[in-house]
């Protein structure tokens, strides 16, 4: 007899749904694309135990003709194609005819629906893609689904889950993600019996950017608008003032799909490289917009993944309009006497102003000289609770636009000023702790503080870059020439390696076994440690990927590397000196490791500290 035999029926339904189905978050979505597919201006998530035991969707769309709903719970049952070349002109959310079918066969499944020209609406119980029940009711136009006992037949899926908390976090994402990219539709989501997130229908994204991610977020993005090739490129990029530690915070949509791409990402963080620290993530919202027929989203089950038919015009567009929106946006970080608060706060005796003014709800906090006795303030509380993100899940003002119109006379112009304009109206008047120098600008009344070490590399990074990619690097030749003793498998590393330490300026060669031989360097060095400096760029050159980044990490390595520290001490010729290269950089904002090299102090600041305004 046969190995090879047919599944039953009810196997395979099993194991369809399984790969549609992965986990309480595979239904939010589902749910959530259909009822954006059926045109809902209001939508409303409410979950309980992480989607586990009940799931409920409610919205105002077009509803489901009774005729319809005996086939929506059946598989390959969709109202989004008719033929396989329709496939390729897919503008809905929705399109494989899938997950109701498949949520239908993992859990228990209620359903209410209504139509716009129905007199009455309907409610049924599915159950294994088969309406157990049917009857008339009176509800509102529309569709609700509701969803309980997730895997109740599938116990062994049902042990994989995640805890509730788990669960409910990356529902809490996915439902952020899909409120941010749809301002024409309001979303209420209740997470165990609490509000956590309410947005209203806006026609201004950043409001609705303000609504979801907060005030912080979204006074820190630039808009970015740009079309070429067909192709429409439009919300808002950070500038070099917001950053994360991850990739989090990028909301990439296409013809309105959220979706995951490496390829954007890269695209953009490329531009921010010296710009933000090392490491870290520069955050975005951005719509591209483009013809359905381009792109292929039937990749994977969840739809995030995507192909692009013209794969160079969709990067070359973004590159373009990031490299356009993002220079003009760079701002001087402004300090004042609240960053450091709590530094001072630990320092005793201290003295605690409680103002007045109603409008001001910040501590001033100041030393006190005269007096040792400690006045302590009782703090102002908020008219409205801040917007944080907790566990991924956001709490949100219940209203921002009083909130906004209350604080309209602490609103600060935090529109970014050009630093080189900046730079040319500021006069150095000295160096304090052998780190920082301090300008003045007299006609504004701000005060400027220059990191030493950040300018000068700074400087050196972009003239040793403008030798590199003009292959007109200035070597000097050493009088006498250095030899360096290297392992088996440093030689070998070198020798892997040679070309690049030949593109970057030095005279290096083999000399004998396992030793090489140093005859000239770069003359940007000055007179550096020479071999210290060989093996400092050897043990590091592996961990390099790609040429690009050969140029550019080794690169700021070596202005790192012999810039004038931190407590060296300047001469006044050699304060002013940097301080007009430092003028004609093309990027003087942050050293080539993302660190600011210009901080800005108001004289209103200072003022406020010794209490001579309030």
């Amino acid at each position: 007899m046969g190995k090879i035999r047919l599944l039953d029926n009810i196997t395979i339904q099993k194991i369809a749904a399984g790969e549609v189905i992965e986990r309480p978050l595979s239904i939010v979505k589902e749910l959530i694309e259909n009822s954006l597919d059926a045109n809902s201006e209001n939508i409303t998530i409410e979950i309980k135990n992480g989607g586990k035991s009940y799931i409920r969707v409610t919205d105002d769309g077009d509803g489901i003709e009774d005729e319809d709903l005996n086939l929506a719970f059946k598989r390959h049952s969709t109202s989004k194609l008719s033929t396989i070349e329709d496939l390729y002109r897919i503008r809905s959310l929705g399109f494989r005819g899938e997950a109701l079918a498949s949520i239908s066969h993992v859990s228990k499944v209620e359903v209410m629906t209504k139509t716009s020209n129905a007199i009455g609406g309907i409610h049924a119980i599915v159950e294994e893609g088969e309406i157990k029940s049917k009857e008339v009711i009176g509800c509102p136009k529309g569709t609700t689904l509701i969803v309980k006992d997730l895997f109740y037949n599938l116990p062994v899926r049902k042990e994989f889950l995640k805890s509730d908390l788990v669960e409910s976090n990356q529902i809490s994402d996915i439902v952020y993600k899909v409120a941010l990219g749809n301002l024409n539709t309001s979303f209420k989501f209740i997470r165990d019996d609490k509000v956590v997130l309410k947005t209203s229908k806006n026609n201004d994204m950043k409001t609705h950017i303000y609504s979801i991610l907060g005030k912080e977020f979204s006074s820190n993005l630039t808009q970015i608008n740009f079309e070429e090739y067909g192709i429409h490129l439009h919300g808002y990029i950070s500038n070099n003032n917001l950053y994360r530690s991850n990739r989090n915070h990028q909301y990439i949509y296409i013809n309105g799909r959220y979706i995951n791409n490496i390829n954007i990402s890269n695209t953009i963080e490329n531009h921010y490289k010296s710009l933000i620290p090392l490491n870290r993530f520069p955050c975005f919202i951005l719509f591209i917009e483009l013809d359905p027929s381009t792109i292929d989203v039937n990749i994977h089950p969840t739809k995030q993944e995507i192909k692009f038919a013209n794969q160079s015009e969709i990067f070359s567009v973004i590159d373009k309009a990031v490299k356009d929106t993002l220079y003009p946006s760079l701002s001087v970080p402004k300090v004042g006497f609240k960053e450091t608060k709590e530094k001072v706060k630990e320092e005793k005796p201290p003295l605690l102003f409680m103002s007045t003014n109603a409008n001001i709800q910040d501590d001033i906090i100041v030393k006190d000289f005269t007096h040792k006795t400690i006045f302590e303030e009782e703090k102002l509380n908020e008219p409205h609770e801040s917007s944080i993100r907790s566990e991924n899940e956001l709490l949100i003002r219940e209203d921002i636009g009083r909130e906004a119109i209350s604080s309209k006379e602490n609103i600060v112009d935090d529109s970014p000023a050009d630093i080189k304009n900046i730079l040319s109206d500021i006069e150095p008047i000295g160096v304090i702790f052998n780190t920082y120098i301090l300008a003045e600008d007299k006609v504004n009344e701000k005060l400027y503080f220059i990191d030493q070490h950040a300018a000068h590399e700074r400087v050196m990074y972009e003239k040793y870059l403008g030798e590199y990619s003009n292959e007109n690097i200035i070597a000097q030749q050493l009088l006498v020439p250095e030899i360096a003793e290297l392992t088996n498998s440093e030689m070998n590393d070198f020798l892997e390696n040679i070309s690049i330490f030949r593109k970057l300026g030095f005279d290096i060669e083999e000399f004998g076994n396992n030793s090489v031989v140093i005859r000239s360097v770069p003359l940007i060095f000055g007179v550096p440690n020479i071999r210290e400096l060989f093996y400092d760029l050897l043990d590091n050159i592996n961990n390099i990927k790609s040429n690009y980044d050969t140029k550019l990490e080794k690169i700021m390595k070596i202005a790192c590397t012999k810039a004038v520290k931190s407590g060296d001490h300047m001469s006044e010729i050699e304060m002013f000196s940097l301080f007009e290269q430092l003028k004609k950089c093309n990027n003087p904002h942050s050293c080539p490791h993302g660190r600011p090299t210009v901080l800005e102090m108001s004289k209103t600041d200072i003022e406020k500290a010794f209490l001579r305004i309030m």
